[in-house]
């Protein structure tokens, strides 16, 4: 296994940092990582935001579901989809582009997690940890507000970063599914109930239907994720042209 590999394999997400800044040289290297990402059209359909005023880092600990660890990282960054600029450019140049639309968007979203994704792996190659915070897409109008984000820029994901702890190293990335699983060849393969069951044998030890009911409970249908569909909602409404 090359260096790359062995890198993508072992990072995980990390949560406690040691007291150590990032320096600029190392964020401007994350920061050019993540814009050599792979692009459509070469448009960069994204915006990343660099938060260091500390107030606002605690004030989004607070909004993206209430973890201190947030306010703690030394770097965070937040990375939107961003539909503004370009239709901004058009209308520049003189033209009337039709206003973004869904489709744009998912676009967008794609091209920032890819950005996103990165800067990860660039962090990652200089001993730099990070953890991704979907939370960000919570609380639509409050984190509209504190980062002060126009109509057709949304953002998909908070990246925090630092140097982790002695614990953080030696904490074990959990698994990941069977490739069997994952990898459908050629078409999507509905799975039945025996490869479900297989699907998640390791993860549940106490039993599937146990497993499940406390998974579904914690996350799928747990308040935060029911707040995340309604912000979501909000911001599609813009693209759909909804007040």
């Amino acid at each position: 296994m090359n260096d790359i590999l062995a890198a993508l394999h072992a990072r995980k997400s990390v949560r406690a940092y040691l007291d150590k800044p990032v320096s600029p040289a190392d964020k401007r290297a994350i920061l050019l990582a993540a814009c050599a990402a792979p692009t459509a059209g070469n448009q960069q359909l994204y915006t990343v935001l660099d938060i260091t005023d500390q107030a606002l880092k605690d004030a989004l600990a607070e909004s993206c579901d209430h973890q201190p660890f947030i306010a703690q990282a030394p770097m965070v960054l937040v990375f939107c989809a961003d539909c503004k600029k370009w239709y901004d450019a058009y209308r520049e140049a003189g033209l009337t582009p039709r206003a973004p639309g869904v489709g744009d968007l998912m676009l967008a979203v794609t091209d920032t997690a890819i950005a996103a994704q990165n800067a990860v792996t660039a962090a990652e190659s200089l001993g730099i940890g990070s953890c991704y915070i979907g939370d960000i897409l919570e609380q639509c109008e409050t984190n509209r507000a504190l980062l002060r984000l126009p109509e057709y820029v949304v953002p998909c994901a908070m990246l925090v970063f630092g140097y982790p702890t002695d614990q953080q190293k030696a904490r074990e990335k959990p698994a990941r599914f069977p490739l069997a699983h994952i990898v459908h060849e050629n078409g999507y393969r509905p799975m039945d109930g025996t490869e479900l069951r297989t699907m998640f044998k390791d993860r549940a030890a106490n039993g599937f239907d146990a497993y499940m009911a406390a998974f579904c409970s914690r996350k799928y249908d747990s308040d935060f994720s029911r707040e995340m569909t309604r912000s979501v909602q909000v911001y599609l409404d813009q693209f759909e042209g909804k007040p």
